[in-house]
């Protein structure tokens, strides 16, 4: 799956603790809930008697189906790169992948084919795998030979479970309901006949049914049914919030929403005055000046963090940040503010600093916007 393509820093943000390194330029990460499944395995095995050469057979199991998540996300990757669309990250969660694009696919043939992409991977690897266990020998075998075979702890039965996985993973990905793949193409598809905003609604509304099924099963069955329909709760749910927004927003420019008197900084300024500016005042974010050049940005979260320290701005400002134009369109903006970790966009005109845009003003302008569409 490949989740909302944007990061919204207006949902919760997935906490990830270990980076797996890059593949063609991608940030490969693992949420740290992840290792709570290897944990969760590791007790189960442990408890129904198992052993270590057991508790090795399905913990290496469950990291090649995970590579096999990794190929499916970079299946959607390499396809939105033909569609230059970068690919930020692909997290790992104990449900799947997510990759995360820079910006939504521009038409819903774009969308279908990034969408398809994934599950061909896993549909790839399962024929592949078909020939190599052979799978077909099996289907000569009686139930108790082939569960005989099966409860070996051999590379016949590991690659086996494996061919049965990816073909599962084919299964879950193409439910009709976001994230996953399925609500996706369902929504490319409807988008062909009518417009991104109605097919989003019409694909979140099934996601959401679905949901509600998964969630009721889940109480009287299994519990991790529950996280699942949650997980496609939220994806449908703010599915059909980026796309209103970005709908909302199209065809406006940034100097419709962005701040013109803003508060700046010198590089030599104390903490203290940003400090004492953040109480008096509504700004938390600020853009540090010196010469009439921009030098960097000053966070709210680093503000806060050495707010009890003797510290100048210059010592904790980020050097590394982007400027946009008060002419650039506001949702390419939206897209920026939500990707990147820049949280305060300094809006330049000819060189200069004319003013800055940041989520709290963009949500502001686009409540606005809402309330004139009505």
């Amino acid at each position: 799956m490949y989740g909302t393509s944007l990061t919204l820093k207006n949902k919760p943000k997935m906490k990830v603790n270990l980076s797996l390194g890059h593949i063609s330029g991608i940030k490969i990460k693992v949420h740290w809930t992840f290792f709570l499944l290897l944990a969760w395995i590791v007790s189960a095995e442990l408890k129904q008697g198992g052993n270590t050469e057991s508790v090795l057979f399905h913990i290496t199991f469950i990291l090649a189906v995970f590579l096999c998540v990794v190929l499916h996300e970079l299946g959607h990757a390499l396809m939105a790169k033909h569609f230059n669309i970068k690919t930020e990250k692909i997290t790992l969660l104990p449900i799947g992948g997510m990759a995360s694009f820079e910006k939504l696919p521009e038409s819903p043939k774009q969308e279908l084919l990034i969408a398809i992409a994934g599950p061909i991977v896993n549909v790839f690897i399962a024929v592949l795998l078909y020939f190599i266990v052979p799978v077909q020998e099996f289907m000569l075998l009686n139930f108790t030979e082939t569960l005989d075979v099966l409860v070996r702890y051999n590379l016949q039965s590991f690659l086996f479970f494996l061919f049965i996985a990816n073909l599962g993973l084919v299964v879950f990905n193409i439910i009709p309901a976001f994230p996953m793949d399925g609500g996706r193409i369902l929504r490319a598809l409807l988008a062909i006949k009518t417009s991104r905003v109605k097919a989003t609604k019409i694909a979140s509304n099934i996601g959401l049914m679905i949901a509600i099924i998964l969630f009721l099963i889940g109480l009287l069955y299994n519990p991790f049914l529950i996280f699942i329909a949650l997980f496609i709760f939220l994806g449908a749910f703010g599915e059909n919030l980026v796309v209103q927004h970005i709908t909302l927003l199209d065809g406006h420019t940034v100097e419709e929403a962005m701040l013109f008197n803003i508060t700046t900084f010198k590089p030599q300024d104390s903490i203290d005055l940003v400090i004492n500016k953040i109480i008096s005042g509504t700004e938390i974010n600020f853009i540090v000046v010196e010469n009439q050049t921009i030098k960097g940005i000053l966070h709210h979260k680093t503000i806060i963090e050495n707010s009890n320290k003797t510290v100048l701005v210059e010592e904790i400002m980020d050097g590394n940040f982007k400027t946009i134009k008060g002419t650039d369109s506001i949702k390419k903006v939206y897209q920026l503010i939500y990707n990147d970790k820049q949280e305060l966009f300094p809006v330049m005109e000819n060189g200069k600093l004319i003013g800055a845009i940041d989520a709290i003003n963009l949500n502001e302008y686009i409540l606005l916007q809402s309330k004139l569409a009505i």
